[in-house]
């Protein structure tokens, strides 16, 4: 099947997905908190933003190139890190890590994926990165950051909008537990999706593994107060200062919308910024990630490295980001839309089509590299 002819869009993909897994995992998935009113904000204030159109720029082919904390990649966005990623799809986190190491483009691993490091060691390649919840334990901290090294994994992201669960509300109301509980509303759910179903019956049951190492109990719990939440803590400025010395590698700080914090954690010596509002599962109050942007990379100047994701549907919003911004742009339910409706063609399709998208939009605007976007904002 020519992916391309059939599901030219992320859209597509999406549409698709919500067809092959069971509607718990979808409200898991797709769902914010509170109204939604953060991630609907996402997607408008993305729209607002508008490109200069380019003419008589000739022919070229776009050079997608992008440095990042010292490494090389081919293309300017990655693999952004969700929960669960196997409960959406059977064997999800060793799909992508292998996608990763095929078209060297960053992983990003959770610490509450239902795979530990050790399972997607030997498929990664060199394109780990490990996304830390911070646990309250410093020896399992050491342990879990071992543990990441060990597999491979480079750099680390630590995850600082998460202070306390967010309620979740149309997740909550889907049954969902972790490690979820098969009542019968779940198991008819879960017959519908045969496909879906006949993996996790070759996968097993999804888990927090790496968390339920750190602790005996492994009962099923609601969905926003699973183990890893009894595990970690809402860390302060201290303990990102034990974390920046424990860790030798890059170390990323991802869930930022204050200019000031963003400043400030560029004076403690974090290598990089993620720009994100956790897509709108976190607050409903926040404001959209790509409104933030700017103003951050003018408190940081222009060369500390920005990383983005929240409501990216395409290659046009990468390019939105880049303008206004970023270096770098993750993406993470896009890629798990593309696993739900082909499984590991589907996210392969995902990296297809995002480059298709930036190089015909990069042509549209006469931008030969990414450091040309930049020039082309409408203002």
């Amino acid at each position: 099947m020519a992916l391309h002819s059939t599901h030219p869009s992320l859209t597509d993909l999406r549409r698709r997905a919500r067809k092959r897994i069971p509607h718990f995992v979808w409200e898991y998935l797709d769902s914010a908190t509170g109204d939604e009113a953060t991630k609907h904000r996402n997607r408008a204030a993305l729209d607002d933003i508008l490109l200069k159109p380019g003419i008589l720029h000739g022919e070229f082919t776009p050079d997608l190139t992008t440095p990042l904390m010292g490494r090389s990649y081919p293309l300017p966005f990655g693999i952004a890190p969700v929960g669960m990623s196997g409960l959406i799809w059977p064997g999800a986190e060793q799909m992508l890590a292998t996608l990763a190491a095929q078209t060297g483009i960053p992983y990003t691993l959770s610490t509450v994926a239902s795979q530990p490091p050790e399972a997607v060691a030997g498929r990664i390649g060199d394109q780990g990165w490990f996304q830390l919840y911070p646990p309250r334990d410093p020896l399992i901290r050491t342990d879990i950051l071992n543990r990441a090294k060990a597999a491979g994994f480079h750099t680390l992201v630590l995850t600082v909008d998460v202070p306390v669960a967010s309620r979740r509300e149309r997740q909550v109301r889907s049954g969902l537990t972790n490690p979820p509980r098969l009542t019968p509303r779940l198991l008819a759910q879960m017959a519908r999706c045969p496909a879906w179903a006949l993996g996790t019956l070759k996968h097993g049951m999804p888990r927090l593994r790496l968390m339920e190492s750190y602790q005996k109990s492994a009962a099923a719990l609601s969905s926003t107060e699973h183990i890893g939440y009894l595990l970690r803590t809402s860390p302060d400025w201290d303990y990102l200062r034990e974390l920046r010395s424990e860790w030798d590698g890059p170390l990323v700080v991802k869930g930022v919308l204050n200019p000031e914090d963003a400043q400030r954690l560029q004076n403690e010596g974090v290598d990089a910024v993620w720009v994100s509002n956790h897509s709108g599962r976190q607050f409903a109050g926040a404001p959209a990630s790509v409104t933030a942007l700017p103003l951050i990379r003018a408190d940081v100047g222009p060369d500390y490295p920005l990383i983005f994701d929240s409501g990216i549907n395409g290659g046009l919003d990468i390019l939105r980001a880049i303008a206004l911004g970023a270096d770098f742009v993750m993406l993470g339910r896009a890629f798990h839309y593309g696993l739900g409706a082909f499984g590991a063609k589907g996210a392969a399709h995902v990296v297809d089509i995002l480059r298709a998208d930036l190089e015909s939009n990069m042509g549209q605007i006469g931008a030969r590299c990414l450091k040309d976007v930049k020039q082309r904002l409408w203002v």
